[in-house]
């Protein structure tokens, strides 16, 4: 697929953007390979539960190809960029943003469409839609205040500041910070344990996490009850018991080692 590797280990993909020449900047066949990626993968018979999302070279994502986007003659695309970003956004299972070097702008709102964010301490982020004279259409300005707070969110949108992967992790926009040669190990062991995980529970989660993360408190709480009460009526005490004893195993075998 062009300027897009898929790697596939059992029911986890890696997804790199391979444009390591151009900072992986988001062409139109970039944004194109990577809509195609994850709709292949989010289809019921690929067997894929989670994605790991990577970048090629020394920048995750440089954001859009400016000078794709300046030239009088744009290529035509088969997908927007809002189906992109829907197409990563709405992956049924986790999403994990292995942010192994630059992310910039529209790249930094890439790596926000994944579910979390594991950075190598050479990654840098940065908004400079304000800088560029563009607004974000990807959902930066609504995602990153909700994350970081209002008032660092509007430092990096009103300065165009990179801020380092320790600062990030500090803020909590990434979850944690790894030597480079670890960020994919990292990554992989969090989806191993991503996996271990009943596969219609996971999914269920995700999916209540992200509807009650767009409600009002009172709402998402009403919302969990209702989505609780119907997902426990489709699963039996027999179930649970089964599971249970697994965790309590997992939990011996941890405390053990």
């Amino acid at each position: 697929m062009a300027s897009v590797r898929i790697e596939r280990e059992g029911e986890l993909a890696t997804v790199t953007l391979d444009r390591p020449e151009a900072m992986n900047a988001l062409s139109a066949a970039l944004c194109d390979a990577i809509t195609r990626a994850f709709l292949e993968l989010a289809a019921g018979d690929s067997g894929t539960r989670v994605v790991i999302l990577t970048g090629n070279g020394r920048a995750f994502c440089a954001g859009v190809d400016l000078k794709e986007l300046s030239s009088a003659e744009r290529p035509r695309s088969e997908f927007s960029s809002d189906e992109m970003i829907a197409a990563v956004r709405e992956f049924p299972g986790p999403v994990i943003a292995a942010v192994n070097g630059f992310a910039i702008t529209g790249g930094f709102e890439l790596a926000l469409a994944c579910d979390f964010i594991v950075a190598s301490s050479e990654a840098r982020f940065a908004d400079t839609h304000a800088r560029v004279g563009i607004l974000p259409g990807w959902g930066l300005s609504q995602k990153l205040p909700r994350l970081i707070g209002i008032g660092r969110a509007k430092e990096l949108a009103f300065t165009g500041n990179y801020i380092s992967a320790e600062q990030a992790v500090e803020w909590g926009l990434a979850n944690r910070v790894t030597p480079p040669g670890e960020l994919l190990p990292s990554c992989r062991a969090l989806a191993s344990d991503m996996l271990s995980c009943d596969p219609a529970a996971l999914r269920g989660y995700k999916r209540l996490i992200d509807e009650g993360f767009a409600l009002s408190y009172g709402e998402a709480l009403a919302h969990e009850s209702r989505v609780s009460a119907g997902h426990m009526q489709r699963v039996s005490p027999d179930q649970v018991a089964k599971r249970r004893e697994r965790v309590q195993q997992r939990g011996r075998s941890q405390s053990s080692g």
